[in-house]
């Protein structure tokens, strides 16, 4: 269940008799012909699937990440690390102080990455709680599936590519591009002109059916986080 769906009274409730919550965490940034949303959408949207069978509260998502390389692309927004690690440690120090023990962040983006040593080191500080940490998108489950229909999926391309990340009024091509070489530098200029539109290579997008497959192992294997697992 969203929390934005719920007022005090129902969290309250809840928690009597379950300690669970999941917590998404995306991004905005260039996604080449998809949303600038696309980490946020796909990070609330897995969340929302997985818990909703188990009646598990799913926290508004973080919609900003650190994505200093993609700051030439306008509508990129980036976080420097010390404001996301405050960020997440305020909410996490909210949501152990009302009661929620086991909370599953579902990441989205690849450069939150720093967050997995983060939660390791916070939960060392408050032992009565449990956290997990879940990149959705490359977690081995998921990333087998995305890997068996087509081992060229990167940021931007068609693995991203769902029909609630797309953009009705400029729709990607149907065309594969050459694998872009690993940018380096960091510089957002040059990462813009080595990159061009913003994929990193592979199809642009690949049949319904296909992405569909795989959005249901991604809701099982991340629905399997928030129900097993725990201490």
């Amino acid at each position: 269940m969203l929390v934005r769906d719920c007022n005090w009274l129902q969290i309250e409730d809840y928690l009597k008799q379950d300690d669970r919550a999941a917590l998404p965490i995306g991004c905005t940034e260039q996604h080449a012909f998809l949303s600038l949303a696309t980490d946020s959408i796909l990070a609330e949207r897995v969340a929302q699937e997985a818990a909703e069978p188990l009646g598990v509260p799913v926290f508004p998502a973080i919609t900003y990440g650190i994505t200093p390389y993609f700051m030439a692309f306008p509508g990129t927004v980036s976080l420097r690390v010390e404001t996301m690690l405050a960020l997440v440690r305020d909410i996490l120090d909210g949501l152990d102080h009302q009661g929620f023990r086991r909370i599953l962040l579902v990441n989205g983006h690849g450069g939150n990455a720093v967050l997995r040593d983060f939660v390791a080191e916070w939960g060392a500080d408050h032992p009565r709680c449990s956290v997990k940490f879940h990149n959705w998108w490359n977690a081995p489950l998921t990333a087998g599936k995305v890997l068996a229909l087509d081992p060229l999926a990167t940021h931007a391309s068609w693995m991203e590519n769902f029909p609630w990340t797309r953009l009705g009024n400029d729709p990607s091509p149907d065309s594969v591009k050459p694998a872009v070489p690993q940018i380096g530098g960091r510089n957002p200029e040059a990462v813009r002109h080595q990159i061009g539109d913003g994929n990193f290579g592979g199809r642009y997008r690949r049949p319904d059916d296909e992405m569909l497959a795989v959005w249901q192992v991604a809701v099982e294997e991340t629905r399997a986080l928030l129900t097993t697992g725990w201490p």
